[in-house]
């Protein structure tokens, strides 16, 4: 049986947005057991639960565990449990299937992109139902909620991606759908920005969608166009979700391409005038560089583009694209070309539109890392640590409960997962400790598989699972985490 734990005396940030407080909270089994100010826990409580651990967090912060709403973690956390990546930044809780992507319901030992973007060995989960055993099975050392990809339902039932979807197709996708529902999914994910469900029209997505609506699930996407055709693709996303009847998440939410720099002055208002009608929340990370699959249609020869991983040229990882084209002599479309299939980082926002977005009020935070790449982009290891270091100590954007509660509270509202994200009595014992005045990333672009600064302590599920000293503890104690049946709320104040 797990010891108690007491972290005593130390900035009590409870992810809801109030005001920090000093205090202790106590953990017994996988649950919050009491928080109370300093030194002043029912003292029979304690002498009740006999010997206990005591950490003393004097200027340290105790916050939820972080909840990353945007991963492609799908295969990772079977392949690596140990999951130091996501654990070394105060991540409890990892939002798989985003983008359209997820491991099941396909099985192929040949996954083509995108799905390939979940690696290439892990395509053997024909269910939800199958994929969570297959978690609670690896035992991972974060906990596990999950989305339904589209793509990965066209994939499997369609004969023809280039076209929408037959009534017939149709109707084979929203039987996988509410197999998902049934096994606890959070709802459906699109990826209509890629080739492989571009073709999809609102029908199709709605029809999908309807069957999360009518379980209570949710409505992540990566939509259409993210460039010049940004503003009707935010409409077409709002309007899918609208008629299908369910919340909508904007998935790293982002105005791409110079020519689109400084439009979220557009972007958000529209969302803000949306979300008046209906739920809608935003991901967005903290970096000005995207990272997907290598596409010569993104390559405007404007950007930098820093190649991740390359099949055909494996050892041109690491380097930038306009080099590699500048040595072959072609252009960097050529070069891209010759490069695939493989991934590459995009430097393609402006430092100002991050910022708007990440301090929107809709917005919470996603690190939307790759795991499988071989040079993964920095955020895989970064996101959350570089949230609390840049945007909240060193520019001041941010207040300290604010980050937190995009990380924390705001995440499992949007995402019903009612029991986590809050510290309060009788919650699950996802709990970080974190030093406010050192936390920071180390991962860049040319070195990032580093871990970060000023993580002290990750609890998952009350199981001490990481230290600064020691990494992670060897002790796993993640799960499939299901959906809660409701929200409690219906729309976010904008003030």
């Amino acid at each position: 049986m797990t010891r108690a734990t007491l972290l005593a005396n130390g900035k009590v940030v409870d992810g809801t947005g109030a005001p920090w407080r000093n205090g202790d909270v106590l953990l017994s089994g996988d649950r919050i057991l009491a928080i109370a100010p300093p030194g002043q826990i029912d003292p029979h409580i304690l002498v009740k639960l006999g010997e206990y651990d005591r950490f003393d967090c004097s200027n340290k912060v105790i916050a939820p565990g972080f909840i990353d709403v945007h991963t492609h973690d799908d295969a990772a956390v079977l392949d690596d449990p140990n999951m130091l990546p996501k654990l070394s930044q105060g991540i409890t809780t990892v939002i798989v299937g985003n983008c359209g992507i997820s491991l099941a319901p396909i099985v192929t030992q040949t996954p083509n992109a995108p799905l390939s973007l979940l690696g290439r060995l892990q395509f053997r989960h024909g269910s939800m139902s199958d994929y969570a055993l297959a978690v609670n099975t690896a035992k991972p050392a974060v906990n596990v909620a999950a989305l339904m990809g589209h793509t990965a339902l066209r994939m499997r039932h369609m004969s023809d991606l280039r076209q929408p979807a037959t009534e017939a197709e149709r109707v084979a996708m929203s039987v996988d759908m509410q197999e998902a529902m049934d096994a606890g999914a959070l709802g459906l994910s699109s990826g209509i920005f890629y080739n492989e469900a571009y073709a999809a029209d609102v029908d199709e997505l709605v029809a999908v969608a309807s069957v999360a609506a009518r379980n209570g699930g949710v409505y992540a996407t990566h939509i259409r166009d993210e460039l010049a055709g940004i503003l009707p693709a935010l409409q077409e996303a709002a309007q899918t979700a609208k008629h299908a009847g369910l919340p909508l998440v904007i998935s790293h939410h982002k105005c791409a391409g110079p020519a689109n720099w400084g439009r979220t002055r557009e972007t958000l208002p529209l969302i803000e005038q949306l979300a008046m009608e209906q739920e809608i929340g935003i991901d967005v990370y903290p970096y000005t560089a995207g990272s997907t699959v290598l596409r010569e249609d993104l390559v405007d020869g404007i950007i930098d583009i820093l190649i991740t991983g390359s099949q055909p040229y494996p050892g041109m990882g690491g380097r930038y694209l306009a080099d590699i084209a500048r040595e072959w002599g072609v252009s960097q479309q050529e070069a891209a070309v010759r490069l695939k299939p493989g991934g590459a980082c995009y430097f393609q926002m402006r430092e100002d539109d991050v910022e708007r977005v990440i301090t929107h009020p809709l917005s919470m935070i996603g690190s939307d890392g790759l795991p499988h790449d071989e040079r993964p982009h920095p955020r895989l290891w970064g996101a959350f640590p570089r949230v609390l270091a840049s945007y909240w100590r060193e520019k001041g954007l941010l207040q300290l409960e604010e980050a937190i509660h995009k990380m924390t509270g705001l995440s499992a509202r949007r995402f019903r997962l009612g029991e986590r994200g809050v510290l309060d009595a009788g919650r699950i014992a996802d709990v970080v400790v974190f030093d406010p005045g050192h936390v920071r990333d180390l991962a860049t672009f040319e070195h990032p598989k580093q871990f970060s600064e000023g993580i002290e302590q990750v609890w998952v599920n009350g199981v001490l699972s990481y230290t600064s000293s020691g990494r992670g503890t060897g002790v796993r104690a993640g799960r499939f985490v299901r959906r809660t049946s409701t929200s409690d709320f219906h729309s976010i104040e904008l003030s």
